[in-house]
């Protein structure tokens, strides 16, 4: 049981830092590129990708063992510290549906909303 409690807390303690900006890259051009993903689908959102346009596969799921309840959300950093602003987001749900979205312009945005329908 402490095992599993152990590893929940540093799971948590990564997607928090994560989310929060506090790991990862940082870009030169000082463009900030944290977006708070909303999911407001009805539906349990269980992966979700962002990779940069330029890129032809998508990169780890940012919620890693994570997953964003409908009516939740969470501030991400998608900066991958090549000052690429366009990125493709890809969202996983638990009904088995899935969103792509190309091109989001995220030095732009605040914020990005999954929504039914």
């Amino acid at each position: 049981m402490f095992k599993t409690f152990a590893r929940r807390a540093v799971l948590a303690a990564a997607i928090s830092a994560v989310a929060f900006g506090t790991m990862g890259f940082r870009s030169s051009d000082d463009q900030d590129r944290r977006v708070l993903i909303i999911n407001a689908t009805g539906v349990t959102m269980t992966h979700f990708y962002a990779s940069n346009s330029g890129q032809n596969d998508w990169q780890e799921d940012i919620l890693g063992e994570d997953v964003l309840q409908s009516g939740a959300s969470v501030r991400i950093n998608i900066d991958d510290g090549t000052d690429a602003c366009l990125y493709d987001f890809k969202a996983r749900f638990a009904d088995g549906d899935e969103l792509v979205r190309n091109r989001i312009n995220v030095c732009e945005i605040t914020e990005y909303r999954y929504t039914a329908g």
